[in-house]
């Protein structure tokens, strides 16, 4: 299988469907900031973390590659001619969104209260998990930008809500771990 296809030579490029779109138009930054997001967890992966984090990680890896063809799927294309859907995959459900929730609590229940903001940082893999949140929030707002124009499965939107959270707890959590100073915003009085 050739990598280069010459397709998107023109600046456009094939939904799953087959319409072709710019490669600037909303649905491919949705699907290509999981993309982005999706690698930001892969370098979360690649430190040196429990392994628990780890399959939990790959699982997110997985469904964010769900995500992203769900979000590369028009709904007008969603079904075949044969009455068949296209995407036949398990999709995003209540289940993996109440999974993440779990696994927030889990971990909830072994960190201190917070009581205030936390800066970003105090190791180097707890600030890519704040950038892997950052990103998830870009996703979010650019999937709920979609949502406006066109429909968008509404457990994709709760997902990425949910995993936004989910790696704010575990940067908490690999702090920590690997006893990082969590650092609190205490703004300055006038």
């Amino acid at each position: 299988m050739k990598i280069y296809t010459k397709t998107g030579d023109k600046g456009t490029t094939a939904l799953f469907g087959g319409t072709r779109v710019p490669k600037n138009h909303l649905r491919i930054e949705s699907y290509g900031t999981i993309d982005e997001l999706n690698s930001y967890i892969g370098l979360i992966r690649d430190q040196e973390i429990d392994d628990l984090t780890k399959n939990t990680l790959i699982k997110i890896q997985n469904e964010l590659f769900t995500v992203g063809a769900m979000l590369a799927t028009p709904p007008e294309k969603e079904t075949l001619k044969n009455g068949k859907e296209r995407l036949n995959i398990p999709k995003i459900n209540n289940e993996v969104i109440q999974f993440l929730e779990i696994e927030m609590d889990r971990m909830n229940d072994l960190l201190p209260q917070m009581t205030h903001f936390i800066l970003p940082g105090g190791h180097q893999t707890v600030s890519f998990c704040h950038i892997a949140r950052c990103v998830c929030r870009r996703a979010e707002r650019l999937s709920v930008a979609l949502s406006h124009e066109d429909d968008v499965n509404s457990n994709v939107l709760m997902y990425l809500n949910r995993l936004s959270d989910y790696l704010f707890v575990l940067a908490r959590k690999l702090s920590k771990d690997l006893q990082a100073n969590e650092v609190k915003w205490i703004p300055n009085k006038l």
